[in-house]
């Protein structure tokens, strides 16, 4: 046995089907496509999802999920954001007024106070939202926290 004489098992492959080779080998004429239409033309290729004309799956179907309309967007600040802008000044009432001059939030923007980081002086702290751990740690410090 060498290289030359190797060749697949009996019955595992099939003759290449020949076609467009005269009526007499039953595929000729038409060469096994049919008649007319784009399947029958050379350079025919489907578009992938194409179902004939008839709206594909991908566009009949898109729906899922919704959006809340009464989701309210917070803009969170957090502790250690509060400190920093209020180490070396007298500020002691942080408001929303005091957030948009600060460029930390729009006018129009509603406020939430996260827990990250520590505070040590007493604040009094306007904002629309708190979490529990901010809340906690501003009562630490002597603070208060006012929801809007």
């Amino acid at each position: 046995m060498n290289l030359s004489n190797l060749q697949p098992a009996a019955g595992a492959t099939r003759n290449e089907k020949r076609v467009g080779r005269g009526t007499g080998s039953g595929r000729g004429g038409t060469s096994t496509r049919g008649h007319k239409g784009a399947k029958s033309r050379s350079g025919y290729s489907k578009k992938s999802g194409f179902e004939g004309g008839q709206m594909p799956l991908q566009r009949r179907i898109p729906k899922f999920g919704f959006k809340n309309i009464n989701r309210v967007e917070y803009k969170g600040i957090n502790l250690d954001v509060l400190a920093t802008l209020t180490e070396n000044g007298a500020v002691t009432t942080l408001d929303n007024a005091f957030f948009v001059s600060a460029g930390l939030v729009s006018k129009s923007a509603k406020v939430k106070i996260l827990g990250r980081g520590e505070i040590t002086k007493a604040l009094e702290v306007h904002a629309h939202a708190f979490s529990k751990s901010a809340i906690e740690a501003i009562e630490k410090a002597g603070g208060k926290a006012v929801t809007l």
